[in-house]
C-alpha cells in the first residue's frame, strides 16, 4: 500500500465520530439524535408545554443545567423528550462538575397530581460518587453511578475522573433492561419480574405515590428525562433506536 493512502487510512480510523452527529451506518440502523448539539429541538419542561426558560442551556455543542441549590427538580426544572418509548437503545455522553447530582430516567409518565420532586421513573444515575453524599445512601452502593437509581448498584463500573467524558447507554427490549457505562455492562434486570418488585419493595419506590397509578417501573412505555437537581451537569451525544 502507498504510504500516503496508508496514512490516509490511518486518519480515517482513528478520528472519532463528531459529537451530536449521525454516521451513515448509523441512520441506517436506525438512529435518530435526542440532541441536535444546538437546539432544544424534541425537548420540553416536564409537567410543562415549552422548555423552561431559565436554568437549561445550549452551549458550545452541550446540553447543560447551571448550579443552583442543589434541590431536586424546584430550582429550574427537570426536561423531558417529547417523545415516548418502549422497546429502545439510547446512548449518551455526560460530564460531571465535584461534586454534583443528575440522573437519566426512562419510561417517564407525568402523573397527576404532580409530584413534589422529580418525574417518576426509572433512572441511570449520574453522580460524583467520592463528593456527593446521596453515594452512600440507599442500599449496596444503589445510588451511585451507573446503577438503577435505588434499586440495583452498577457493579464492575469503571467511571471516568470528574471533568472528563462518561458515555452511558440502555437497552430496554420487552421486560428486560441493561444499563452500560463506558462500554461495559454494569446493570442487568427485568422489568416487573419477581425480583424487581421485591426490590421496588425494599426501595424508597415503594411509598403510595409511586405506585397510585399502577405499579412503579412498569408503564408500557415513557419520555425520557434529563434532571435538575441543583447542580451543575454537562449531556450531548444523546441518540436513540428503537427495537
Amino acid at each position: 500500500m502507498p504510504i500516503f493512502l496508508f496514512l490516509f487510512f490511518l486518519v480515517v480510523v482513528d478520528t472519532p465520530p463528531t459529537p451530536n452527529t449521525l454516521t451513515d451506518k448509523e441512520k441506517r440502523a436506525g438512529w435518530k439524535l435526542l440532541f441536535d448539539g444546538k437546539t432544544t429541538n424534541g425537548w420540553r419542561g416536564a409537567y410543562a408545554d415549552k422548555f423552561p426558560e431559565r436554568g437549561w442551556s445550549v452551549q458550545d455543542g452541550m446540553l447543560t443545567i447551571q448550579q443552583s441549590d442543589g434541590s431536586e427538580s424546584q430550582s429550574f426544572g427537570d426536561i423531558v423528550t417529547t417523545g415516548e418509548y418502549a422497546d429502545f437503545e439510547i446512548t449518551f455522553d455526560f460530564k460531571l462538575t465535584e461534586g454534583a447530582n443528575s440522573g437519566l430516567k426512562y419510561f417517564v409518565v407525568e402523573h397527576q397530581p404532580k409530584p413534589a420532586g422529580s418525574a417518576f421513573g426509572l433512572e441511570f444515575q449520574v453522580l460524583d460518587d467520592d463528593k456527593h453524599p446521596d453515594a452512600k445512601k440507599g442500599r449496596d452502593g444503589n445510588r451511585t453511578v451507573g446503577s438503577l437509581y435505588d434499586l440495583i448498584p452498577a457493579t464492575g463500573k469503571q467511571a471516568n475522573a470528574i471533568g472528563e467524558w462518561n458515555t452511558g447507554r440502555i437497552i430496554s427490549k420487552g421486560t428486560h433492561v441493561e444499563h452500560w457505562l463506558n462500554g461495559k455492562k454494569v446493570v442487568d434486570y427485568e422489568r416487573g419480574s419477581e425480583k424487581f418488585r421485591e426490590l421496588v419493595a425494599m426501595s424508597k419506590y415503594s411509598a403510595p405515590d409511586y405506585n397510585a397509578h399502577g405499579r412503579f417501573g412498569e408503564a408500557p412505555k415513557g419520555h425520557i428525562l434529563l434532571q435538575d437537581h441543583g447542580n451543575r451537569v454537562y449531556y450531548r451525544n444523546m441518540k436513540i433506536r428503537t427495537l
